[in-house]
């Protein structure tokens, strides 16, 4: 409760923050933050315009035509969001490293900005691609609705795993560079752009122990079929994020104070 209160008490500090940095990516940029819509939208119609005619028959059991492209959309759009917080949160301390030496603030307020900055990106992103499922009559209907605990599994397993990292790379530098390529392996290792059927029966199985999967699963079957996820396949990502939730703030409680030294 103290960190709550700790956090509430800067919560100045959060939100001129994120402001800053949104306002910075786009400074001397003609069109702005016209660019947070523009590029988003590209992507969604080169999924659209090319993959819905090239792969339309690759989704088994779909045959609409904007099948794939959702599929797709779905995969990347909410691993997009699981990487940008985990691949920034391992770098955050490292990046403030003159603001955790020249003020007093709690410590926290740095993860915290990053996942309040990649989440207005992805409400964004997230929100033209639901503008498209409308226009297209592709909405899924009700079980949109189970995105929510979708996104709060996605968001604590990202922020647990992104603190425990932060916290180690301060010490050993070469996580970052680690985490970094096994993030490109487990991007592909998850059945984001090709369906875990294509996949022999054998390497179907080890996917059980990949935990991004079922949550992937999840956001493809909302979006993709209008089915409810399969509540049970959650409960590992879901426990698994608890954990690395606890671990990352023990981490982070026992070796606040020697970061500063060590930066």
């Amino acid at each position: 409760m103290s960190y709550l209160r700790a956090l509430w008490a800067y919560r100045g500090f959060i939100l001129g923050s994120v402001q800053r940095e949104f306002q910075s990516k786009y400074r001397n940029s003609l069109l702005g933050a016209a660019w947070t819509v523009i590029n988003p939208l590209a992507m969604i119609v080169v999924y659209t315009v090319i993959f819905s005619q090239l792969m339309r028959s690759k989704l088994p059991g779909l045959d609409t035509t904007f099948g794939y492209s959702i599929y797709l959309c779905a995969g990347t759009l909410t691993w997009g969001l699981f990487a940008e917080i985990t691949g920034r949160a391992q770098n955050t301390f490292l990046e403030n490293a003159n603001l955790l030496k020249k003020l007093s603030f709690p410590r926290l307020c740095l993860p915290v900005v990053v996942v309040a900055n990649a989440g207005l990106n992805f409400a964004i992103i997230f929100g033209l691609f639901t503008t498209f499922l409308l226009l297209t009559g592709s909405f899924p209907g009700v079980a949109y609705v189970a995105l929510v605990p979708l996104l709060a599994i996605l968001v604590a397993f990202a922020v647990g795993l992104g603190m425990a990292l932060g916290v180690l790379n301060v010490f050993f530098r070469d996580v970052g560079q680690f985490f970094g390529i096994f993030l490109q392996f487990w991007f592909w290792l998850t059945p984001i752009v090709y369906p875990v059927q294509v996949l022999p029966e054998s390497v179907q199985n080890l996917m059980s122990y990949n935990p991004m999967a079922p949550l992937i699963g999840g956001f493809q079957a909302v979006l993709v079929s209008g089915q409810w996820p399969h509540w049970q396949s959650l409960m590992y990502p879901a426990t698994l994020a608890a954990l690395l939730c606890l671990l990352g703030m023990r981490l982070f409680r026992r070796h606040a104070g020697d970061m500063v030294d060590e930066l």
